[in-house]
């Protein structure tokens, strides 16, 4: 019954455990397909930090604590988020760089890849050339609403700040623009798409213009926060009721919009190459202009043409961006590699596109041929350090050439801690050669623009010494779980063995012990009862009543083999002595027994060895030798046990080619728990039985659970032969 209501309670218990790892499983599933999870969301652009956007596109950096693309490249995107991110909005206060593109917010973005229009989600954003405000929705394609931004008569225009607040809840839209300070009022646009996409990140965006976002903030929206924006608009339309043609840009309304702003200027001198102004000049100061276009805007201005590249030291700092069609005029600084334009005016004439690099080798570019170029180059990670300002600095080698990269910290904290020496890298960049950059330290070094002008083509090889070490140490963890269990598993075998040799034990005690108990009696009686003039019959019974107490005697030898005796220190010494009498009951034979040292528990296999082998000594000793003494002697050191059995009987000579059954299963039995067995014995002078165990070494190869290198050199000592053996003996 108590078992019973035990087994139940163990039932339930066990039901109640795996009901709450099940709860606990889809608690943390359901948290991560959650539509709110990491809502609300703010910025820390402020801090620093925003490792938690991925760029497609754009030259993304974080600059006076506002998110900068200074890339007029055609669908730069930076998204944040999760995927499954549903009804929100999404809102910050954006500034255009450019005069021909626009820039803004996405909602419900997904499948992003780099290009225009290249993901599936929703944009809006204020343009420059028709003055618009426009929401849309892009899948690899674009479609749009639009409608007129002119709330202080001048449009929109580059350099200033605008808020934009997109929201999105179910399959309705709306953006509300208001020009920055906020004066209470603004333009909203509200759209419907039936066959509306449902989740998705949110991020920044921009078009043929570069763009700085501040104070970005997401919230989950509810129908009260719609209606809100709603009723601001003048009114609500489908997506596709006022739309211009799939994938339509900017650049396709160029010619059917009066051209507004500053119109490209091309006064001044005649422009010069870059590469003539490499020779030194033949006065102390020689002034030029040059025409190029913008490269690298921090931390340094750079500028090339088709010639070359020039650092460009400007005499009034002027907001420039990455892809400004640009002239310069300066004094020319003679450097070794290329010139530098000193106090430089700087004039911009349009907005371009950024200019590809120039795909390198490390060896070409350390020549210094391509000095202030914007180039491409690949190495391997050797190092990174944090530099002055705040800087980050990568060391990397090309086969026999060194270099370094260097970059403003911005988005690159997590570019810094997640690569690992050994990646191969490929870089974008400017290289320059300036000793103020490398410190003499190297042929060149690479500017980048950002992190993203990093790419990381394979990681570091995994076999290196650390990995083969924590390999290794993780293999001999295994191994000792592996030793451990197996040790556990021969103990519960042992166990088991032992349970049912006590049974066996307790059976033949229950059924022949008895039996042949019941025989002699009744043979005894049988004898009693007979006449006297049958004496051929009376020595028959007399010969079968003495087998009968042989076999009885037999058989409790056998009983008393049998039986799992609690053989601890004492046990052991004591179960042999008794043994012994048992032995040698009815006769003259001296016993002595004795323990020195200081005992030790014994494990229960060694234990069970010694004492069947003391047990095999002793009866062949009795059986073969005829002794009139017998000395069991049993000592225990360090870590070590050994037990001697001698005798004075007649000896014999021993022969290792035929041992007989009994010293053969002596040897296995030693050999089972890596014991040393000698058996030395001589022609009337009687036989010495002696074995020794190491008790940290229970298995023959030394890999037992009390394995060290320690014990293995003890094991090997020991079995080599730290005892020297008799030539007589027998082992």
């Amino acid at each position: 019954m108590i078992a019973s209501s035990s087994a139940r309670r163990r039932r339930w218990l066990l039901l109640l455990s795996v009901t709450s790892v099940a709860l606990l499983l889809w608690g943390a599933a359901a948290y991560l397909r959650s539509s709110s999870r990491g809502l609300p969301y703010r910025d820390s652009f402020k801090d620093g930090t925003a490792d938690e956007w991925k760029a497609f596109g754009g030259t993304w950096e974080l600059a006076n604590g506002s998110m900068r693309n200074d890339s007029d490249e055609r669908g730069a995107k930076l998204l944040t988020g999760s995927y499954k991110w549903s009804d929100y909005s999404i809102e910050a206060d954006v500034m255009l760089l450019g005069l021909g593109g626009d820039a803004g917010l996405m909602l419900r973005s997904s499948d992003e890849e780099q290009g225009v229009d290249a993901y599936r989600g929703y944009y809006a954003g204020l343009r420059t050339l028709d003055n618009s405000l426009m929401i849309g929705r892009a899948g690899y394609g674009w479609e749009e609403v639009m409608d007129k931004f002119d709330l202080d008569q001048q449009g929109v225009r580059a350099a200033r700040w605008y808020h934009l607040k997109l929201l999105g809840y179910g399959c309705q839209f709306a953006v509300t623009a208001t020009l920055l300070p906020e004066e209470g009022r603004g333009t909203t646009i509200a759209i419907t798409d039936e066959d509306c996409i449902h989740e998705g990140r949110a991020g920044l965006r921009s078009y043929a213009s570069g763009g700085v976002w501040r104070n970005v903030t997401i919230h989950p929206a509810s129908r009260a926060d719609l209606a809100e924006m709603l009723a601001a608009a003048r009114h609500e339309v489908k997506l596709g009721a006022k739309r211009l043609k799939s994938a339509q840009s900017p650049w396709d309304l160029y010619a059917s919009f009066p051209a507004t702003g500053p119109q490209p200027l091309f006064t001044g001198p005649k422009a010069q190459l870059i590469n003539t102004l490499r020779l030194p000049p033949s006065t102390a100061a020689l002034t030029a202009t040059i025409r190029g276009t913008v490269v690298l805007a921090s931390p340094a201005l750079f500028v090339q043409d088709a010639t070359g590249g020039i650092s460009v030291q400007q005499l009034k700092a002027q907001d420039l961006k990455v892809g400004d069609e640009v002239q310069v005029s300066g004094t020319v600084h003679a450097k070794a590699f290329s010139p530098t334009l000193e106090r430089a005016t700087v004039q911009v004439l349009w907005e371009n596109t950024p200019m590809p690099p120039v795909s390198l080798t490390a060896s070409q570019v350390a020549t210094g041929e391509f000095d202030a170029t914007f180039i491409e180059v690949e190495g391997r990670l050797t190092g990174k350090k944090r530099g002055p300002d705040d800087s980050l600095v990568f060391d990397l080698d090309s086969g026999p050439q060194s270099f370094q990269a260097v970059m403003n910290r911005g988005r690159g904290d997590t570019l810094f801690s997640t690569l690992k020496p050994g990646s191969i890298l490929r870089l974008r960049g400017v290289a320059v050669s300036d000793g103020a950059y490398t410190q003499n330290l190297v042929p060149f070094a690479l500017l980048l623009r950002s992190s993203d002008d990093a790419l990381v083509l394979a990681g570091p090889p995994w076999w290196n010494a650390r990995h083969a070490f924590v390999a290794a140490v993780a293999l001999l963890l295994m191994a000792m779980v592996a030793n451990f269990f197996y040790h556990r598993a021969e103990s519960w075998r042992l166990r088991a063995v032992l349970d049912e040799r006590e049974r066996m034990a307790y059976e033949m005690h229950d059924t022949l012990s008895q039996s042949f108990a019941g025989i002699g009696f009744q043979l005894k009686a049988i004898r009693e009862g007979m006449p006297e003039n049958y004496p051929q019959l009376q020595q028959q019974l007399d010969l079968a009543s003495d087998l009968v107490r042989h076999s009885h005697e037999e058989t409790r030898r056998s009983i008393a083999v049998l039986r799992p005796e609690q053989l601890g220190p004492d046990g052991l010494l004591r179960s042999l002595r008794e043994c012994a009498d048992r032995l040698v009951e009815g006769g003259s034979v001296e016993i002595q027994a004795t323990s020195s040292g200081e005992p030790v528990k014994l494990p229960l296999r060694v234990a069970d060895a010694i004492y069947h082998i003391g047990l095999e000594a002793l009866a062949n000793a009795v059986r073969h030798g005829h002794p009139t003494r017998l000395d069991i002697r049993l000592a225990f050191e360090k870590d070590l046990v050994q037990l001697r059995v001698l005798d004075d009987g007649g000896g014999f000579l021993g022969r290792e080619d035929s041992p007989g059954l009994g010293i053969r299963s002596m040897r296995k039995r030693a050999s089972n728990i890596g014991a040393t067995l000698e058996i030395s014995s001589l022609l009337g002078e009687g036989t010495e039985v002696w074995i020794s165990s190491d008790l940290n070494i229970r298995e023959a190869s030394g890999f037992g659970p009390g394995f060290s290198p320690k014990n293995m050199w003890r094991r090997i000592r020991h079995v080599a032969g730290t005892r020297r053996p008799d030539p007589n003996s027998y082992r």
